[in-house]
């Protein structure tokens, strides 16, 4: 077989064998096939997408590639939740806990942030000494132990991934369905869980723009799943305007422990509830999403949830004073507050420009090795929807520098105020 057959045949139009697809992941793997065909066949398949077949057999392939868990030794059905990303989408942070606290295996694999987006391990590395690196049987006991571990990627878990990656950066090929899904679900399916609820964010935020957009590629997750066996749903949710009140990492776990003590903002708090209450159904430990739902606010209420999220953080070196105590966090030197320059009602929260706003002031990554200030970011006091009068406080700014004019232009440039606003429905649309 020759690479530029494969790629002739995806060019024109054709659907991949299983040998073509396995012999382009193979040949990116050990190198046999230079960067520049690799490209080629990326850009093939971003003009003319790929058949499910052919989707599930590249997730297949590139999970084939690397080290697959095996976590057949943890007890019960394991369930895992993923999100495609957003401003201020902290919610693998109580939503696991919650289910741990249900007695539900809960094995999660996260990752960092870059540009707009936050990511699950820059925030519990705001909390002092969590540790996210852990060995595979520390994670697999730990997730014995207590039900629960959050942890980056270890060993050598779909290598393929990474070699595509890297070549969609950099050919414009980043937005193909296809590709986004392959290269979700190998990572996901290596991880050994048996259950998967995907939260495909739509809108401002989120990476995928237009609501057929988030269908198609939460169409194509749940498809590739179900292929590998998993059992596997998807609801799509919006990113218009910023989940939650807070963004940036310590500013995020001090709002996940609201959330844990029943205190958290509704939207993030009804859209944890959502989640979970799939995965409760999915672990077989409820019938129906309302006894699932009712089972995640009793251990709330309890403090369950919370006492969970303290083991965690303990067991992987963070210190447990956090929950009673956010102080402990980096803190930031200066608080700014940014009034409205009107009255009226919010009407708009460009979501991706106020993660953007966070990232100027050191609480993202413009590049993969920027250094992270884990104190700065922002807490909105106002969402769409809310009146305002002029001078009162829109947001308020964690800055660690005194001069952040240019976040303030950025933040005024979207942040709209007008006489009435369109209400955001938080949940868009459930995939199974």
């Amino acid at each position: 077989m020759r690479m530029v057959d494969v790629i002739d045949h995806k060019r024109n139009g054709g659907t991949l064998t299983n040998e073509e697809i396995k012999f382009f992941v193979d040949g990116v793997v050990d190198g046999s096939i230079p960067d520049y065909q690799t490209s080629a066949l990326l850009m093939a398949i971003y003009f003319n997408g790929m058949a499910d077949g052919e989707q599930a057999e590249l997730a297949l392939q590139m999970l084939k590639s690397g080290d697959q868990l095996d976590l057949s030794a943890i007890p019960g059905i394991k369930v895992d939740k993923h999100s495609t990303g957003g401003v201020g989408d902290k919610t693998s942070l109580p939503l696991a806990p919650m289910i741990a606290a249900l007695g539900i295996p809960i094995p999660m694999i996260s990752g960092r942030g870059l540009g707009h987006t936050g990511g699950t391990l820059d925030k519990l590395e705001a909390i002092p000494g969590f540790k996210v690196e852990l060995s595979e049987e520390q994670f697999k006991q730990q997730v014995k132990d207590i039900h629960l571990a959050i942890v980056g990627a270890t060993g050598n878990i779909a290598p393929a991934d990474k070699k595509i990656y890297a070549l969609r950066d950099v050919t414009d090929t980043v937005d193909s369905i296809p590709l986004i899904a392959g290269s979700i679900m190998s990572k996901k399916i290596a991880s050994g869980t048996d259950a998967l609820v995907l939260d495909v964010k739509t809108g401002s935020g989120a990476f995928m723009k237009t609501e057929d957009q988030a269908r198609a590629l939460a169409k194509a997750l749940v498809s590739i799943g179900k292929s590998a066996g998993m059992d596997c749903m998807a609801l799509i949710s919006d990113m218009n305007q910023p989940l939650g009140r807070m963004i940036g990492n310590a500013l995020e776990i001090q709002e996940t422990i609201a959330i844990l003590k029943g205190e958290g903002p509704e939207d993030i708090t009804d859209l944890v509830l959502t989640l979970g209450s799939q995965m409760v159904v999915l672990a077989k430990k409820a019938e129906t999403l309302s006894e699932a739902r009712k089972m995640l606010q009793e251990v709330v209420a309890n403090g369950k949830a919370l006492e969970s999220f303290r083991q965690m953080v303990s067991a992987q070196g963070g210190d447990p004073r956090v929950v009673d105590d956010p102080t402990i966090m980096p803190q930031a030197k200066y608080k700014v507050d940014l009034p409205a320059k009107s009255s009226g009602v919010i009407s708009k929260m460009t979501a991706d420009e106020i993660g953007v706003a966070s990232m100027l002031l050191g609480g993202g990554r413009q590049k993969a090795d920027d250094k992270l200030d884990y104190a700065v970011g922002i807490e909105l006091k106002k969402k769409v929807g809310d009146s305002v009068k002029k001078g009162e406080p829109l947001l308020t700014i964690y800055a660690d520098r005194e001069e952040i004019d240019n976040v303030k232009t950025l933040l005024y440039d979207n942040i709209e105020i007008a006489d009435s606003a369109e209400p955001i429905k938080l949940i868009h649309e459930i995939i199974k």
